[in-house]
């Protein structure tokens, strides 16, 4: 897998799923939408740790600084 997402995407990704695990453990977000935010936030940390996101692939995105 070539890496496809730069350090301040990571970044937003981490925090968006630390947001996302506080909503849901302190009851803002519950049930199914509670769910699917957990599964989101896991997708982001796992994204993130290895820099890579296959919708950047299908959407030809690259936040990745370019090496001259």
């Amino acid at each position: 897998m070539k890496k496809n997402m730069g350090s301040t995407d990571k970044i937003i990704r981490i925090i968006v799923a630390i947001v996302a695990v506080i909503l849901y453990y302190t009851g803002v977000v519950t049930g199914t939408w509670g769910i699917v935010l957990l599964v989101v936030a896991a997708i982001f940390l796992l994204t993130s740790f290895v820099s890579f996101c296959p919708l950047y692939i299908l959407f030809g995105v690259n936040t990745c600084k370019r090496k001259s």
